[in-house]
């Protein structure tokens, strides 16, 4: 026998499934503590670390990039081991997993958008927030999406930080973004729009709006698009009034609504319209999106103190050729893993997996994230979550059922992905990669040019090996 699990001769082995935000506080959270000796293993199936970081935040906004160099810090400890390109269910299973690793975390985010279920979703011109995004950010998987930017007119349907981060990039000068590290196919489809207005569409009011006061300030100093917003569509109601006492950003952020509807249009090329409480009710158009038909909707309380929205039977069209919906995530479900569909999540209790929703817990297993709570909080939100999960974890050791010794050992997982032909990306690997990016960005004046498929990831640091 090696020693007991987690002294110095069998650390606890723990594999971290996403190298996202919430799996680098997850790692970062166990190798602060100093109770038991850890070693652990993170797995992504793409080459590329950082998730969210890397393919969410908008590549205007670098500052929040920089986060990345606190997750680095975790990855270089001796500890820890990175094995990227390798995807549960396809290089690696769940059962191997639980074989070679005492405790696994799944930190899998929510890839999956939620649909607005009305006619005509399925039309062409009708995606998510969430394709756009990842496109314009360079994910491989999302390469091959082809929105029509010769259309005037767009709509986004949501009024949260990523339906702002849709509604900037199509409004925004490309001077701007070419000094960003947006896809160079998505720059040069922008450098070709015709999208003249861009339309923000909210079901509830302005007190409701989810964003951030950054992200509806960053809209009213854009170069190039107006913000068009009613001053009577800032008239609340009691209710909304009396939300505002306890939540200061929605104060802040109309008072940044009330000073760009006064503003109003200065004859900037495009313009970005706002209309709340409108809900939209079918997408129209023969092949592709034409229109939105909308219902126009009032507030009224409800007896929890939320403020729920029904529609009038008023309606309204707008002319759009082209439609985000930004209206929330879900996680999707991994083979074998429990699921709690109503939720979108991994059911849990403190991260703790369940077999159902309130069930009994899994051993072994736990998770992080938005795949744990849903999508909620930003980047930062992951790292009390996280800390909330490894102390359970830690709280498990000393009954938790061990891997043996003979599969516990760091390289019993190498060598089954050797045996496999997996071709997995080591962390100097993706170190050798961005230094590539961040070299082709330096001479355009760039933060890094990125690489947007996975074929060319690992030809361009093979190559440099070999």
């Amino acid at each position: 026998m090696a020693g007991k699990v987690g002294s110095s001769s069998r650390p606890l082995r723990v594999a971290i499934v996403g190298a996202g935000p919430s799996g680098f506080y997850a790692a970062g959270a166990l190798l602060q503590q100093k109770e038991i000796h850890v070693s652990i293993d993170i797995f992504d199936r793409l080459p590329t670390p950082y998730g969210l970081v890397r393919y969410g935040v908008a590549p205007d906004h670098q500052k929040i990039k920089s986060v990345t160099k606190v997750y680095e810090r975790t990855v270089r400890d001796s500890r820890v081991r990175y094995f990227g390109n390798v995807g549960l269910g396809e290089e690696i299973s769940r059962d191997e997993l639980k074989s070679h690793y005492d405790q696994i975390i799944y930190a899998t985010g929510a890839s999956a958008d939620k649909q607005l279920d009305i006619p005509g979703e399925e039309l062409a011109g009708s995606f998510s927030a969430t394709e756009f995004v990842a496109w314009y950010n360079g994910h491989p998987d999302f390469t091959d999406r082809d929105f029509d930017l010769s259309v005037e007119s767009v709509a986004i349907v949501g009024v949260g930080n990523v339906a702002m981060d849709v509604t900037r990039i199509l409004a925004k000068s490309i001077d701007e973004l070419a000094q960003t590290d947006i896809a160079d196919y998505a720059l040069e489809k922008l450098r070709a729009s015709r999208v003249k207005h861009i339309h923000v569409v909210a079901r509830r009011g302005p007190a409701q709006a989810k964003f951030t006061n950054p992200e509806i300030k960053e809209l009213g100093e854009l170069s190039e698009a107006d913000v068009i917003i009613n001053p009577s569509d800032l008239v609340l109601d009691p209710a909304s009034i009396a939300s505002l006492e306890s939540d200061r950003t929605a104060v802040r952020n109309l008072e940044t609504m009330q000073a760009l509807a006064e503003r109003g249009a200065t004859g900037k090329p495009r313009q970005i319209h706002f209309h709340f409480l409108r809900s939209p009710v079918e997408l129209c158009g023969d092949d592709a999106v034409k229109s939105m038909r909308m219902e126009v909707n009032e507030l009224h309380p409800t007896d929890t103190g939320y403020i729920a929205c029904d529609g009038v039977g008023r309606f309204e069209t707008l002319d759009v050729g082209l439609v985000f919906r930004s209206i929330g995530y879900r996680s999707l479900p991994i083979p074998g893993v429990p699921f709690y569909d109503k939720w979108g999540i991994i059911p849990n209790e403190k991260g703790r997996v369940t077999a159902t929703h309130k069930g009994e817990v899994v051993p072994g297993e736990y998770v992080v994230g938005w795949a744990k709570r849903g999508p909620t909080g930003v980047i930062g939100t992951n790292k009390p979550d996280a800390v909330e999960t490894v102390a359970a974890m830690l709280e498990d050791v000393n009954r938790l059922e061990p891997v043996s010794d003979e599969k516990a050992t760091a390289q019993a997982i190498v060598a089954l992905l050797q045996a496999r032909g997996a071709d997995y990306f080591t962390f100097e690997d993706w170190l050798k990669l961005e230094a590539i990016e961040d070299e082709r960005g330096k001479a355009e004046g760039r933060p890094r040019v990125k690489f947007t498929s996975e074929a060319d990831m690992l030809a361009a640091v093979r190559e440099e090996i070999g």
